[in-house]
């Protein structure tokens, strides 16, 4: 699939699983559906970081990829502070809101920002080879069981733009 529409539909499947955790009936429904949501935003964004981001890498975009880097951050930060609650604990449900309040933003940014300019950058079929590579990147995560584990070691710093 194409990298940019690849990446929107999964910015829309992560916002709306941000809002149905948000809406669940109960403390272990929303649990539930965050730590699905957690597992798919980690692999969004290690594909982001991983596979997209230095492949569009240039001058021009250089500023949103290093914005985009520090959302990233704020989103781990948030993901890991959420795993470590419970889901009846009080900040749990405004913690939650925030990060889909900050996915939202980091996401409309990107579609906004940078799709625009790498679909100016890159043909299409490298664009479709991008997506190829983010999917298999993230099937491989995904094999290893419960990305999300991970986020706790990724909170320190923005990563590098590579």
């Amino acid at each position: 699939m194409e990298a940019t529409d690849y990446l929107t539909r999964q910015h829309r499947d992560i916002e709306q699983a941000l809002g149905d955790a948000l809406d669940a009936p109960d403390a272990a429904v929303r649990r539930s559906r965050f730590l699905d949501v957690a597992d798919a935003l980690i692999l969004h964004i290690a594909s982001e970081e991983q596979v997209f981001y230095p492949a569009v890498h240039g001058d021009r975009s250089e500023d949103v990829l290093l914005e985009s880097l520090e959302e990233h951050l704020a989103l781990k930060r948030l993901l890991a502070d959420l795993l470590a609650l419970a889901a009846d604990d009080a900040m749990f449900r405004p913690r939650l809101h925030v990060l889909r309040e900050l996915a939202q933003h980091h996401h409309g940014d990107e579609e906004r920002k940078l799709f625009p300019a790498v679909r100016g950058k890159l043909g299409a079929a490298a664009r479709d080879a991008l997506g190829r590579d983010m999917e298999a990147l993230q099937r491989r995560l995904q094999a290893g069981g419960r990305p999300r584990r991970a986020v706790r070691q990724q909170t320190a710093a923005a990563g590098p733009l590579r």
